[in-house]
């Protein structure tokens, strides 16, 4: 009877050390995918501000007072005269 209670005891306390090795493992695993977590928000943030800023740029360059002074500048477009205007029927 001895024999028995003594791998009782040796299995009980197996079981513990399985027991808290997982605990452990899986507590370093719960850091590790909250730091992947974290880098993963700063980039979505840092990619939301840049979305930002390109938006903003974009409305700037399709400005229709923007578009009509590169257009005359770069590419030396002019109003047509109003002789040079003809409807169509």
């Amino acid at each position: 009877m001895r024999v028995v209670g003594t791998l009782f005891v040796f299995a009980l306390l197996l079981a513990v050390i399985a027991t808290a090795l997982g605990v452990v493992w899986t507590r370093h695993e719960s850091r590790v995918l909250f730091v992947s977590l974290t880098t993963m928000q700063n980039q979505r943030d840092a990619l939301n501000i840049e979305y930002g800023k390109l938006e903003l740029e974009q409305a700037t360059y399709a400005e229709p007072r923007r578009v009509d002074d590169e257009a005359r500048q770069q590419l030396g477009m002019v109003d047509p005269s109003p002789q040079d205007i003809r409807l169509l029927r």
